[in-house]
């Protein structure tokens, strides 16, 4: 087991307690306790990451998978993951790495970005911080970035958006892409099945869509988060950030302590209207192979011209001449890899 790392944001208290500063769950924590991460713990005047290094979960993915559809399409990225999150959503998807006891091996950081960089030749772009939630495991995240933004490497989060500012604006100098999971528009559902607030997560939006590409998903939970005027209110605050942002509506199955009947269909189809009406990019995900065709494609907001086709997490651009639309020249909002590195 790898030597437990102070973690960069905490301060001490006058009550005797230290606090962490990373998100804004702000652990006041007493000797030895544990965060609601589960992964922070105090130990005499300082805070320290236990889970620096240890990995849970390493795959080679579909960048498509995170889910980001406009993000060098059709290409694979090596996900990583640790355990712990700082959210406690009742419906959790991977609530076994995130909340339970999952088994982990260490892999520093260098050793992480060497192999990334040897799976180049099998099509790799680079790292994705996924799997559980990332931004608990903000140090080890933050010096991998570092070293694999060197070697030339993209960087990737899939999170909640959990971070207070200054953290969030030190780490996004290092990351490419994120797809930041907002799981409703009211904060009452984060507080009765997250065990937080969705303030931090809105704040987190406005920072990230002015710094990277980025890209939203929200799971429509039936009776919880699915009334077409929160669709309305979460699809307005986008646009407000930028029309670009691809929305990513994500449907319901019944996971850990949160056991609802499936998104109805007929739910996911009306709110991808609401959406359309606002929002450039809107796709649906977690539906059958056959009911994807329409919701999975990349279209041209002037002219329809199909950009990219997707069957499953296979992505094929298509309709894409020197960064336009090959149709009627519109400069396409795709990262792509002749298009240069830069936020689009």
């Amino acid at each position: 087991m790898q030597t437990p790392q102070e973690i960069r944001f905490s301060r001490c208290l006058q009550e005797g307690t230290v606090l962490c500063t990373l998100c804004p769950q702000a652990c006041r924590l007493q000797e030895d306790e544990r965060g609601r991460c589960r992964v922070r713990f105090r130990r005499g005047d300082k805070i320290y990451l236990s889970s620096y290094g240890q990995v849970s979960a390493l795959a080679l993915d579909p960048i498509e998978k995170k889910p980001l559809y406009h993000f060098y399409p059709g290409a694979l990225i090596l996900s990583v993951g640790t355990v712990g999150c700082n959210l406690r959503c009742d419906f959790c998807q991977n609530w076994g790495i995130a909340h339970g006891e999952a088994p982990t091996e260490y892999l520093s950081p260098k050793d992480l970005v060497e192999l990334a960089d040897n799976y180049r030749a099998r099509g790799n772009i680079g790292l994705a911080y996924t799997y559980s939630e990332p931004l608990v495991w903000y140090e080890y995240v933050y010096d991998t970035a570092r070293l694999a933004k060197e070697k030339g490497l993209k960087n990737v989060l899939v999170t909640n958006g959990y971070l207070n500012p200054e953290p969030l604006r030190e780490l996004l100098p290092f990351i490419d892409a994120v797809n930041l999971d907002i799981k409703a528009w009211e904060d009452d559902f984060y507080r009765r099945h997250c065990e937080g607030r969705v303030a931090p997560v809105r704040k987190a939006a406005e920072i990230m869509a002015k710094k990277v590409h980025l890209e939203v998903t929200n799971l429509l939970i039936p009776g919880e988060n699915d009334r077409e005027e929160e669709t309305r209110e979460l699809v307005r605050f986008l646009a407000g950030l930028d029309r670009r942002i691809p929305l990513h509506l994500s449907r319901y199955f019944p996971n850990y302590r949160l056991q609802l009947p499936p998104t109805p269909l007929r739910v996911l189809e009306n709110a991808y209207k609401v959406a359309k009406e606002e929002l450039y990019y809107v796709y649906v995900g977690n539906i059958s192979v056959d009911a994807r065709t329409e919701y999975n494609r990349t279209n041209c907001p002037d002219c329809g011209q199909v950009l990219v086709e997707r069957t499953g997490f296979a992505a094929r651009v298509t309709g894409v001449d020197g960064g336009r639309c090959g149709n009627c020249g519109r400069e396409v909002d795709l990262v792509l890899p002749a298009e240069g590195d830069e936020k689009r």
